[in-house]
């Protein structure tokens, strides 16, 4: 989907993103964490993110007040519809509607994927966090359109996630016809690990927002994460 289409896209028009579309956009896809910004906005980051190969966003603020969260999600929106990749909202429906994003990721305790569907309609993306092939097989059954498994290594960002070992990544990808994103704790270093397991690409924080240069960041884990999966 081109850059130009999507600028002229509203809300309700904004056209749906293939299947394949969303499996080439996972490869370097970049979680907002506001905590690492060190006094720079978060528009300025994620921008500088996209300039650097960033492939898919997603706004994760679980502790803004709702008119700021409203606020930050309508302007990423028009950043990420402008660079002409996917934007996403945690979890939270109505803020996904009201901010005119692509859709939501909802985690196992969160919504569930089928209200998602539901509530979202037949052209939002709705990505789900899995742990288990079980849990991956249910997400695919209620319309999912790509998981996030983790978490692959320790991470400050969630410290409460469950552990995936690697085997457990590649079984969920081989046991599923959706595409798969790795995260949890990976960097340009560990992220040579994905190799050989399956997945479309990486979802990073930490790697991206708390880096000094997120541009340079961005640049350095695209080209890592393309040897490592194929892309």
């Amino acid at each position: 989907m081109a850059a130009a289409e999507l600028a002229v896209a509203g809300p309700q028009d904004r056209g749906r993103w293939s299947a394949e579309d969303i499996r080439r956009a996972l490869l370097l896809y970049a979680v907002t964490d506001r905590s690492w910004l060190a006094g720079r906005t978060l528009a300025s980051c994620v921008r500088a993110a996209l300039a650097g190969g960033a492939t898919f966003v997603q706004l994760r603020e679980k502790r803004a007040a709702p008119a700021d969260a409203l606020a930050l999600a309508r302007e990423l929106a028009g950043v990420c519809r402008a660079a002409g990749v996917p934007f996403v909202v945690d979890d939270d429906m109505e803020l996904a509607r009201e901010a005119g994003a692509d859709g939501v990721h909802v985690g196992q305790g969160d919504t569930s994927c089928a209200e998602a569907r539901r509530a979202l309609g037949p052209n939002a993306i709705v990505g789900v966090s899995a742990q288990t092939v079980d849990q991956a097989l249910a997400a695919e059954r209620d319309g999912a359109d790509y998981l996030g498994v983790g978490a692959l290594h320790p991470t400050a960002t969630k410290p409460d996630a469950a552990d995936v070992a690697t085997e457990g990544l590649r079984r969920i990808c081989a046991a599923v016809s959706i595409p798969v994103v790795g995260i949890g704790g990976i960097d340009a270093r560990s992220a040579t690990g994905l190799a050989g397991t399956g997945v479309c690409g990486a979802a990073v924080v930490s790697a991206l927002f708390a880096a000094s240069n997120v541009e340079v960041a961005a640049r350095d884990l695209r080209v890592v994460l393309a040897r490592a999966v194929g892309a």
